[in-house]
């Protein structure tokens, strides 16, 4: 981590900027060896020629070194297990905690589970499960934004997580994981969870887990009814027929599904 920008941290990115922005940065990253300086960009010039023609003014103390890090991770995790076999993210960033393990509370949509919060059925210790969020049944992945926003203002942000299959923002703060692969709607783990499943989520481990075998997580996935699409005709319907799931980007470049 090279540089402490807001909405968690100190400098803002005008400051970055002047301090000599994403160039500044591509300099540390060249010297890592985590570019390819030779990429041609639209000036017609290499990356690298880019990056060194680029000025840093003398004594800037926003982006750090890469002997200077303020971290030595990102801000992200990319956690996997019984519950996401295809991944999903959590932001570590704006928050220290790294390992959960609660009862789940199970919603079909976000309007349910903020209306939970609103309620004061949700307690300290729940993990919060808002599912069906997802590209193909959310169409474009709403942020979670109600829901995150409540848990903090209702004092819960410290003491409950969140996993979805749908998305939150960079501003968001709390133990929240997002981007579940495979999504409710596929039939993933996540469609198989119950309220008062025991939810286990690890960062340092990587994991995100229910204490529920293969054996008992199969059952209830077929015992489930069949997802209908929200949409049949028209532009959503070819929407969802094409698009990706989260892992590749939700991009609707994608044939796989059409050809599955």
């Amino acid at each position: 981590m090279l540089a402490d920008l807001r909405p968690w941290g100190h400098d803002t990115a005008p400051e970055m900027h002047a301090a000599g922005g994403m160039a500044a940065v591509g300099k540390r990253l060249a010297t890592a060896g985590l570019l390819h300086p030779e990429a041609r960009t639209v000036t017609g010039r290499s990356l690298g020629d880019e990056i060194a023609r680029a000025p840093e003014p003398e004594g800037q103390t926003v982006i750090r070194t890469v002997d200077d890090t303020l971290k030595n991770e990102g801000g992200l995790v990319i956690l996997r297990g019984n519950l996401a076999p295809g991944g999903a993210v959590t932001k570590i960033s704006g928050q220290t905690k790294r390992l959960h393990r609660g009862p789940a509370r199970v919603f079909e949509r976000e309007e349910d589970a903020f209306a939970a919060i609103k309620d004061g059925r949700i307690v300290p210790n729940d993990v919060m499960v808002l599912r069906n969020e997802g590209p193909l049944d959310g169409l474009g992945m709403r942020e979670m934004r109600l829901v995150t926003g409540a848990f903090q203002g209702s004092g819960l942000g410290e003491h409950v997580a969140l996993m979805t299959d749908g998305r939150f923002s960079g501003a968001t703060r709390g133990f929240v994981i997002g981007h579940v692969v495979p999504e409710a709607f596929e039939g993933g783990p996540i469609a198989a969870l119950r309220d008062a499943d025991e939810v286990t989520i690890d960062v340092d481990g990587c994991r995100l887990d229910v204490a529920l075998s293969d054996e008992e997580i199969a059952p209830r996935l077929a015992e489930r009814p069949a997802p209908r699409p929200a949409y049949m005709r028209g532009v959503l319907a070819k929407y969802a027929r094409l698009v990706a799931d989260a892992s590749r980007g939700a991009v609707t470049d994608w044939a796989g599904r059409e050809e599955s």
